[in-house]
């Protein structure tokens, strides 16, 4: 009984050690984190005339993306 405990126990802290291992070789680099989430928005927006207007309003600052950029 006792080594089906150890056993669960290693195998968590094997996985934990390679959970911390994989977080620090990604870092947390923010600007590559938000080149990636552009396109969350068109889907839970769905319609691309939709999202470009919804981009236009809320993010004025921001170049526009080039896959709207020829939406009309």
């Amino acid at each position: 009984m006792a080594r089906g405990h150890q056993k669960i126990q290693s195998q968590q802290q094997k996985n934990a050690e390679k959970k911390a291992a994989m977080k620090k070789s990604q870092g947390s680099d923010q600007k590559k984190a938000a080149q990636k989430g552009s396109g969350v928005h068109l889907h839970r927006i769905g319609d691309i005339k939709t999202y470009k207007m919804h981009f236009e309003a809320k993010h004025p600052k921001m170049e526009l993306p080039a896959d709207l950029k020829d939406v009309e």
